[in-house]
C-alpha cells in the first residue's frame, strides 16, 4: 500500500513512507531503509533504537544540519508533532500531528529545520528506530551535537499539543 493514500506530508520536505510488515510463522519483518528507496543525500549513516514509556515525551528539537529518518512500528502507539521552523520554506509556520505505531507502521524522514516531538499515547512500552543522516556529535563524538532543544524553554512556541 502506498503510504500517501493513508497519511500526507503537510510539511514540505518531511517524507512519510508506510512501512511493510512481513509476516510469516516465526514472527514478521521490516525493511526500514533500503538503498533503492531512499535519496542518498538523507541516506543514514548511524542507527539507534529507543524504548519509550507511556506517557512520555520526547522532544520537541530541531537539528541544524541532520535529517532524522524514524521509524515507529510498535509495539505501541505514538503521536508525532511536526513544525516547520524554516524561513525559506514554502510550508514555513505549519505544523502536523500523526499517529503511527503498531496498527500504521512509518517511516518519517525530518529535514534540518523541522522541529519535532512525539508522545507514546498508548499502554505499553514503544519502540522507536532512528537512523539519521550525521553521526550524533560527529566522528568520535568529538563535535557539538547538532540539536536545538525546546523542551525545557518556557517561552518556546513549539508546545505539544496532545
Amino acid at each position: 500500500m502506498d503510504c500517501t493514500e493513508t497519511v500526507v506530508s503537510k510539511i514540505d520536505g518531511v517524507i512519510i513512507r508506510e512501512l511493510e510488515i512481513n509476516t510469516d510463522k516465526r514472527g514478521w519483518l521490516i525493511e526500514l531503509f533500503r538503498e533503492d528507496e531512499i535519496d542518498s543525500a538523507i541516506m543514514p549513516v548511524m542507527s539507534y533504537i529507543s524504548m519509550t514509556r507511556p506517557g512520555v515525551i520526547r522532544g520537541p528539537h530541531e537539528h541544524k544540519e541532520q535529517t532524522d529518518n524514524i521509524c515507529f512500528f510498535g509495539p505501541s502507539v505514538f503521536k508525532i508533532q511536526l513544525w516547520d521552523n524554516r524561513e525559506d520554506s514554502p510550508t514555513s509556520g505549519k505544523s502536523q500531528v500523526i499517529e503511527t505505531g503498531e496498527k500504521i507502521p512509518l517511516a518519517i524522514s525530518i529535514p534540518p529545520g523541522v522541529v519535532h516531538a512525539y508522545k507514546n499515547v498508548g499502554v505499553r512500552d514503544g519502540l522507536v528506530f532512528n537512523a539519521p543522516n550525521r553521526l550524533y556529535a560527529g566522528k568520535e563524538k568529538k563535535q557539538d551535537v547538532d540539536e536545538i532543544r525546546y523542551e525545557e524553554k518556557e517561552d518556546s512556541r513549539f508546545k505539544v499539543t496532545f
